[in-house]
């Protein structure tokens, strides 16, 4: 039994070290960014460096002004009549005695009203300058901290880009959007802050300890002891705080999917009058959220009063011990003065890094969501094998399988698809067509067998060559919160205008876009919102006309509009597909009669092939289909 609980007890100690040991890696990872801002991390350090030496200095100065109004005329005489030895190197050289001797030197020759006043200048020039170091430490860190976060929100964007379109249909859009917003806002406000308190307290730290031993070693065996015992504490506060803020991190992304899922189907809840579910939902998903945030800045809360306490109960001790060395005459009054002031200015730096410590762990939290995202594996990868420059003769599916998770949904596909040729692809859904569309672009890879273009595995080719020979036309039109004609110059940024207008005439779209209040530099709304269906589809097809690709994929694009519509876009279809090798998925069966082959599917196997008259007379599945929908 004791074998077992100590076998645990070590596994859970390993476990513990393990994930500290990783948490120190992670925060290594942060500061490693600093690389790029050297100067001012160098600066910031010189900056602290010189406001720890001033804030010295004025403290240094308490001692002289405490000394002349605290001794009488005969103790400065008695000073006066024995003077100190000024050899550094003899024995007996004392710096407390050399500098009370100097003091006694001057009140005696100016006055002690006059050396108070040059006294008390000195501390306010020192104070002024000790600020004004402080202040340029924060005005140089500024640039590094949000260039910081500027560089890491860049790789975190960069990294959805790369990411395949599979990652995304495992993961909440609403968690993403706040692991990139408030995670990574939670890392700027929680362990950049901390930077600045690395940067800064530990050098006012040692450089005041220095102070202290030197004026009291007997008296600085108390913050020996002090120092370990309120790390031990707030290191406890500082775990549990970490837990409930990878909770709360959490449960906001949750919050954030369900207000994205709200907002992208208002249409549904209004309609189905299902407002009260919606919004009984979101409350008490929100309820959650703000419970567990209430424990978790209660937790953090706590750092700073226990800190504080401990910082007192040191000071008071101190005060009770140092006393007594006064009182036995071991310790000159006024350095047992400014000793306490030192100490009291120990006392916030140490403050700050265990607030420091606490907040470090909510960024931690925060930096464990967003690897999540930046340590993702990418899948679908670049290949550098060969090169693929134009397109030649012909894309082969060849022997191709896929599956999604478990249940392969294209079984041993093999099929051509020849230059200026038009395929067409029909057949019930879930049949596997958009897979077929889908796997050219690499937005999946093959399970089995490859797609080559001009005898090329396109996995052993660029991502940007492949993409670049395809223009694709969904059955819904993706836009983008942009004009009419950026829209249009999505694909090719270099376009002239006179190019965009071109293709949207081709595209059936220069008439309504020529009536709409700016033109082409109108703005359209999220998703293309102030548009109808036709017009936005015919915008997607005036973007894949002035990219003018080599091979085109035009996935359900009609399927979705009425009658008049449907006719302005397949003219513009008709006109896009002219002399181009196209594939076609189809809903309805009347738009791809004139296909130079129709591939007909089921269940994820090529069950037809030929031309329409072919299939017509063969009676077969496409025969059924199309009767279907000539009696619908």
């Amino acid at each position: 039994m004791n074998s077992n609980t100590n076998t645990i007890n070590t596994d859970l100690t390993l476990s513990n070290s393990a994930i500290f040991t990783r948490r120190m890696k992670d925060f290594i990872k942060i500061l490693q960014l600093i690389r790029g801002y050297k100067p001012y991390a160098l600066l910031n350090i010189l900056f602290n460096i010189l406001a720890v030496f001033f804030s010295l200095f004025s403290m240094v100065l308490l001692i002289p002004v405490l000394e002349i109004l605290f001794k009488n005329e005969r103790e400065l005489t008695e000073m006066l009549g024995n003077p100190p030895t000024t050899d550094y190197w003899a024995e007996g050289y004392s710096l407390k005695e050399h500098g009370f001797y100097y003091l006694a030197q001057q009140i005696e020759l100016q006055g002690a009203e006059t050396v108070l006043l040059y006294v008390c200048i000195f501390i306010t020039t020192a104070i002024l300058l000790k600020n004004l170091c402080t202040y340029l430490a924060l005005y140089v860190i500024a640039t590094l901290r949000n260039g910081i976060i500027r560089d890491f929100r860049n790789v975190i964007f960069r990294k959805i880009l790369d990411l395949q379109l599979a990652y995304y249909s495992d993961e909440r859009k609403g968690d993403i959007m706040s692991k990139v917003t408030n995670d990574l806002k939670e890392i700027e406000w929680s362990i950049l802050r901390s930077v600045e308190a690395i940067f800064r307290d530990p050098i006012t730290i040692i450089a005041f300890f220095i102070m202290l031993i030197w004026m009291s070693p007997q008296l600085t065996i108390f913050l020996v002891i002090f120092f370990p015992v309120a790390g031990l504490l707030i290191g406890i506060i500082g775990k549990s705080l970490r837990r409930s803020a990878q909770k709360g991190q959490s449960k906001l992304g949750y919050l954030m999917s369900t207000l994205e899922e709200t907002l992208g189907g208002l249409r549904i809840i209004k309609g189905f009058n299902a407002k009260g579910k919606s919004y009984a939902k979101f409350e008490q998903q929100n309820e959650d959220y703000t419970n567990t945030m209430i424990k978790m800045y209660r937790k953090g809360d706590l750092a700073s009063p226990i800190s504080e306490f401990m910082g007192v109960t040191l000071i008071a001790t101190v005060l009770w011990f140092g006393g007594q060395l006064v009182f036995q005459e071991e310790l000159i009054g006024s350095f047992f003065i400014a000793y306490i002031a030192f100490l009291s200015q120990l006392i916030a730096p140490f403050k700050s890094i265990t607030n420091a410590y606490s907040n470090a762990q909510r960024g931690l939290a925060a930096l464990a969501r967003i690897k999540e995202i930046t340590e993702a594996e990418v899948t679908i990868i670049d290949g550098i094998e060969q090169q693929i420059d134009a397109f030649r003769q012909e894309v082969h599916y060849k022997n191709v399988s896929f599956k999604y998770e478990s249940e392969f949904v294209l079984k041993n596909i093999d099929l051509k698809l020849e230059k200026g040729k038009t395929i067409a692809l029909v057949g019930q859904s879930g049949s596997g067509k958009s897979t077929m569309a889908d796997l050219l672009p690499r937005f999946y890879d093959v399970t089995e067998g490859a797609i080559l273009i001009d005898g090329i595995d396109i996995r052993k080719a660029k991502l940007y060559d492949v993409r670049n020979l395809l223009g694709i036309v969904t059955q819904n039109p993706i836009l983008f919160n942009d004009t009419v004609l950026n829209n249009i110059a999505f694909g090719l940024p270099s376009a002239t205008r006179e190019q965009v207008i071109e293709a949207a005439k081709i595209a059936n779209a220069d008439e309504f876009i020529s009536e709409m209040e700016n033109g082409y530099e109108t703005g359209i709304g999220d998703g293309g919102g102030k548009l109808s269906g036709g017009q936005r589809q015919r915008i997607s097809i005036a973007r894949a006309v002035l990219k003018n690709p080599a091979i085109l994929i035009l996935d359900e694009a009609t399927s979705a509009l009425d009658t008049e519509s449907e006719k302005l876009v397949q003219d513009a279809l008709n006109k896009l597909m002219q002399n181009r090798t196209s594939l076609v998925i189809a809903h309805r069966l009347s738009t791809i009669q004139h296909a130079d082959e129709i591939v007909v599917m089921q269940e994820g196997k090529i069950v037809e092939r030929g031309t329409h008259q072919e299939l017509i007379d063969k009676a077969g599945v496409y025969k059924k289909l199309t009767d279907l929908q000539s009696f619908s």
